[in-house]
């Protein structure tokens, strides 16, 4: 039994380790929508087999910041921002320069959560849509898009001549409503939710639709090596393993690997993740049952036993997103790509839907749209809950209130009611669901060599001497710091470049 004052015995067995997970599938449920089935897949897309082995070391590298982070909270028992404000450098009456770049971030990803939320405004709109000219401009659109992915097809297999050059031009009709109002009720609904909160159900029955859409996406990877037309060769695997950088690809205004390194920011744990993610180590209790920091080696004991329980948390999940992302990377690269298709603006989900059509044919849409829906909404509501309670710490680190926790979960449900709403009108504003998500991304980059100087503070300033890990996770926690600052870096650079043009 626990002693809420001295803490509780960590689990010994793993039967005891694997029923006290849970926050980092909360994570994996958050990160799916945006990064795996929006930007991995267009990726694939843009830059074909040539950056696999990118994506997944983008999944892998971000854990050991991941679990520094977990364990600063288990060991001091701080939210992750007030953690953050205690690193060294400028700071003004309140606040560090840390937080305000995580505020600059925090704005963008609002945007972010637009985009998803306009992905499921799409979603709906094509499985029900609400107007006759939205019916109308979804058989109009799905009538372009079969032609064009027939004549993709007819020209891998040198047939083009027996196409219209014509046929696969899209019919002059502007983007209907439907979408928009669809998200609208969407945010509202998830306003509602959050409001109430009804979280734990909810997020119950999300994760069971992302890991079933999931399991579908790798049999889909799999069912496509029995089809010769769009079967990954193994030179295609050797050359996505390979750590190449793709050529430049005609249509394209840049090259695939700003894309890539866009995605990299919001792929597998994204820097808002990295901090996220100690918040539901300290709701799931790993914080309260390690108990209060006193050095005894009773505690020391309890510490190394929730550490364990968190590593195997962060890693297993690590391990589901990993598989997720690949297998959308490989239908991105293998039917997008081959066939010219580019996810982007109001054709998003409809470009996406068709990397299940080689292996569902007249199923696909339905297969694809269902499992769309899950997954895009399961992420909107997951983030919108996870972003709320980083913003009401943030506003008391600011000063905005006094910081008690009291105060923070209040604050936490009032932002849960209104985020969605705000993300939803960033949608309507913006029109361009994965160029949002894509720019958060970039954001998310920028701030990741900044998280990664957290961890390395946290690990080498602020952890106990009986809690330090060995040689090995130091020199991978260096290693993910330079991968941080490539991404970083490249991302930054990118970003002025654009501006100056």
């Amino acid at each position: 039994m626990m002693d809420k004052q001295n803490g509780e015995s960590p689990p010994r067995s793993l039967g005891g380790v694997v029923r006290r997970m849970g926050p980092g599938m909360i994570i994996a449920g958050s990160i799916v929508g945006s990064g795996e089935l929006i930007a991995t897949t267009k990726v694939g897309a843009e830059a074909g087999f040539y950056l696999l082995w990118l994506i997944v070391l983008g999944c892998v590298v971000k854990v050991f910041a991941q679990v520094e982070f977990g364990r600063f909270t288990i060991t001091w028992r701080k939210t992750p921002l007030k953690a953050l404000n205690e690193i060294p450098g400028p700071r003004g009456r309140r606040t560090n320069w840390v937080l305000w770049c995580w505020a600059l971030m925090t704005l963008l990803i609002i945007g972010q959560q637009g985009g998803i939320v306009g992905g499921v405004g799409q979603t709906l709109a094509m499985i029900h849509p609400l107007t006759d000219y939205g019916a109308e401009y979804n058989m109009a659109q799905d009538t372009a898009m079969r032609a064009r992915v027939e004549r993709a097809v007819a020209e891998m297999k040198g047939e083009s001549g027996l196409l219209v050059e014509d046929g696969d031009r899209p019919p002059p009709l502007s983007e209907p409503w439907d979408p928009y109002i669809w998200a609208g009720i969407a945010a509202m609904i998830t306003s509602i939710m959050l409001g109430v909160g009804r979280y734990a159900l909810i997020q119950w029955i999300s994760t069971v639709l992302v890991a079933l859409f999931t399991l579908i996406t790798i049999l889909t990877m799999c069912l496509l090596q029995m089809q010769p037309t769009w079967a990954v060769s193994p030179s295609e695997w050797a050359q996505g393993l390979s750590f190449q950088l793709p050529p430049m690809v005609e249509g394209l205004t840049r090259n695939p690997v700003f894309t890539a390194l866009a995605a990299f920011g919001i792929i597998g744990v994204g820097a808002s993740e990295l901090i996220m993610y100690p918040y539901w180590c300290m709701e799931k209790g790993y914080a309260q049952w390690t108990g209060p920091r006193d050095g005894s080696p009773e505690w020391i004991a309890r510490a190394k036993g929730w550490l364990r329980v968190l590593q195997f948390d962060a890693w297993g999940s690590m391990v589901i997103y990993t598989f997720a992302t690949v297998a959308f990377y490989v239908l991105g690269a293998s039917v997008l790509a081959r066939t010219g298709l580019n996810p982007a603006k109001g054709e998003m989900i409809r470009v996406l839907a068709e990397m299940y059509n080689p292996v569902f044919g007249a199923w696909a849409p339905a297969v694809f749209l269902c499992g769309a829906f899950a997954v895009l909404y399961s992420t909107f509501f997951v983030a919108a809950a996870g972003n709320a309670r980083m913003a009401a710490d943030g506003l008391g680190v600011f000063g905005a209130h006094d910081g008690s926790d009291a105060t923070r979960m209040a604050w936490t449900r009032g932002i849960s009611c209104l985020w969605p709403l705000i993300a939803w009108g960033c949608y309507v504003a913006v029109k361009a669901p994965a160029a949002m998500v894509l720019a958060s991304g970039v954001a998310q980059s920028i701030m990741l060599p900044i998280v990664g100087v957290a961890a390395l503070y946290f690990r080498f300033r602020r952890l106990d001497v009986a809690l330090r890990p060995g040689r090995l996770w130091d020199a991978m926690l260096w290693v993910s710091f330079a991968a941080f600052c490539l991404a970083g870096g490249w991302s930054l650079y990118s970003a002025v470049i654009d501006f100056f043009q």
